[in-house]
């Protein structure tokens, strides 16, 4: 019998079928189009995507060095310094060049992660994570730049079932989003959404929360990726850090 596909594997390949969509009738010129993340075009979202993918496949066989990327040792002072001196590199390629390493490098990174145990430790960025936690963020990035590129077009943001990987991707990366920036939370954090059918998605921490955030599902997933502003979502919070959470929930490295 052969096992049956993890949900988020399932998930994440159905992420990478969405965007695939988008770009297979694309001529050259949209390709140079620009996208929604300011100062890239549709091609340099993809190449930005590929290249991410490559080093999600290179952790997972094992072929990334102990402590991630290791951004210090190569010079940008940041991730998205990284991202920005890596797509410039490959900027020019041919649009058909840069749409089949993208299929290639993200069959790949399908293929090797159901080969692993997705409760293995392996190195992102500058630390480690679970391989099913990887295969989370390989998702939300996916699926935050599928919206970058359908922008192009005046396609709005898609949502589906798979948006409740990302918001639960936020809410549990909460402590580190607050870390990065020298913050500490007061106390627990809930999350109240609404997902795409108007079903609840409660994520609750074991003790009583301190802080609740309430609303649209796919709104938190924009603020978290970094593509709405809070105040002009249905994003509410309430308690002592209901400020914080909505400037710093994120889910990116």
């Amino acid at each position: 019998m052969v096992a049956a596909v993890d949900e988020i594997l399932s998930d994440l390949a159905g992420q990478h079928e969405e965007l695939d969509d988008l770009l297979a009738g694309l001529d050259d010129g949209d390709w140079s189009r620009p996208s929604a993340c300011e100062g890239w075009s549709v091609a340099d979202v993809v190449v930005h995507l590929t290249q991410s993918d490559d080093g999600a496949v290179a952790s997972v066989e094992g072929r990334l060095p102990e402590g991630g990327l290791g951004l210090a040792r190569q010079g940008p002072a940041n991730v998205d310094d990284w991202a920005e001196q890596m797509v410039v590199g490959e900027r020019g390629t041919p649009p058909a060049e840069v749409l089949g390493r993208w299929r290639a490098t993200t069959a790949a990174l399908r293929a090797a992660l159901e080969r692993c145990d997705l409760s293995a430790r392996v190195p992102w960025v500058t630390g480690r994570l679970s391989a099913r936690s990887l295969a989370t963020t390989r998702l939300a990035e996916c699926w935050i730049h599928t919206g970058d590129v359908a922008a192009a077009f005046g396609v709005a943001p898609s949502a589906s079932p798979r948006l409740r990987h990302i918001a639960r991707l936020a809410w549990r990366t909460l402590p580190y989003a607050f870390a990065q920036e020298g913050r500490e939370l007061s106390g627990p954090v809930a999350f109240e959404l609404r997902g795409p059918s108007g079903e609840h998605w409660d994520l609750v921490p074991p003790e009583e929360p301190r802080t609740v955030v309430r609303g649209d599902a796919l709104d938190l997933c924009l603020v978290a990726g970094r593509r709405r502003n809070p105040a002009e979502t249905s994003l509410r919070a309430t308690g002592p850090d209901a400020e914080a959470v909505l400037e710093l929930v994120r889910t990116y490295a």
